[in-house]
């Protein structure tokens, strides 16, 4: 099979390779994915880069938890009748060595999804990491019908899916941006949209949730910490998947009185029970056609380095990688 992979940390040009290797062979429990997309996260390239608390594990890397594909081969106790399902992944390269950047991967059938029909590789391709965090932050603390859900960062790949998944579980979904000018970029998937660049954004936020927010999604605990307090109805759950500072600074007094919760997010280390459960629903709301995701760029598997580039690089959209499926071009 043809896959990309590293076996050292660097830029994403100086140790990303492309190389024919052998066939995996799936182990009791294991199904082996016929890869079609790959989708490319923030973690993958901080992993290859050996970004802080990143260091690497094994050997050699094929790179990417997320992708899509068709099961071709199962493993000792798997139901043989899985063979020939289209399925989404999630996990693939999460404390193990072999992720989806390859034309073949084996991973545990429970990290394989069924992908409903007229549900796109792409889509399914962005489901796990963002999907999964998404999801967790939405509704580890219970159902969100009839609640208030703020989504920090509403553009992003992780808060766009978690304000779509709030809005199709019951809630009222306020988003925020960092820009005046994308509120109406925002505004496709949130109900209300603040920008954080306008003169009162708690203010703000308030006019659309006088009671205050029951959730906040956060993106960034240090930089957006106070604005949460200050919009936050008592009893309310801070869910924070990133920071842009750390260490980051808390005023305990004012979440103390109001028995705020803070939930961190580390979704590799999820409950296995919390992933199957974000796995069902992921599906269930992308049947539903209640899951929009922007693709930046299909890369060839060939550029995978331009690849990891792009997302350092920031900006919209998710990037992917067709490796068996369509766009598979320029190589």
């Amino acid at each position: 099979m043809r896959a990309a992979f590293y076996d050292s940390q660097g830029p994403a040009a100086e140790v990303l390779r492309i190389a024919e290797l052998d066939d995996p062979v799936p182990a009791a429990g294991e199904v082996r994915v016929r890869i079609t997309v790959s989708g490319v996260s923030p973690g993958d390239t901080k992993k290859r880069a050996g970004w802080p608390g990143s260091p690497m594990v094994y050997p050699r890397v094929i790179p990417h938890s997320d992708g899509t594909g068709v099961i071709d081969a199962v493993g000792d106790g798997v139901d043989p009748a899985r063979i020939g399902t289209r399925v989404w992944t999630f996990g693939a390269q999460s404390y193990r060595a072999f992720g989806t950047a390859a034309e073949l991967t084996c991973l545990p059938q429970e990290l394989s999804v069924l992908l409903p029909d007229g549900v796109a590789d792409e889509v399914g391709a962005c489901l796990g990491i963002p999907g999964i965090t998404a999801h967790r932050a939405v509704f580890a603390d219970g159902p969100v019908a009839g609640s208030v859900v703020l989504v920090q960062g509403v553009l992003g790949a992780v808060g766009s899916l978690a304000a779509q998944l709030a809005k199709w579980g019951g809630a009222t979904v306020i988003g925020t941006c960092t820009r005046s000018a994308d509120i109406l970029a925002a505004s496709s998937v949130a109900h209300h949209v603040v920008a954080l660049d306008g003169p009162d954004p708690a203010s703000a936020i308030r006019e659309f949730a006088p009671g205050g927010v029951d959730r906040v999604v956060e993106v960034s605990f240090s930089d957006n910490l106070a604005l949460d307090v200050a919009v936050l109805a008592d009893n309310g759950v801070i869910a924070s998947y990133a920071t842009r500072h750390d260490p980051a600074t808390i005023e305990f007094w004012p979440m103390a009185f109001a028995n705020v919760t803070l939930r961190m997010l580390g979704s590799d280390d999820f409950p296995a029970a919390a992933k199957q459960h974000a796995a069902e629903d992921l599906t269930a709301a992308a049947a539903d056609g209640a899951l929009t995701i922007s693709v930046a760029e299909v890369f060839p598997l060939a550029r995978i380095a331009d690849a990891h580039d792009r997302v350092d690089s920031g900006g919209r959209g998710r990037v992917l990688i067709s490796v068996t499926g369509v766009a598979d071009t320029g190589e």
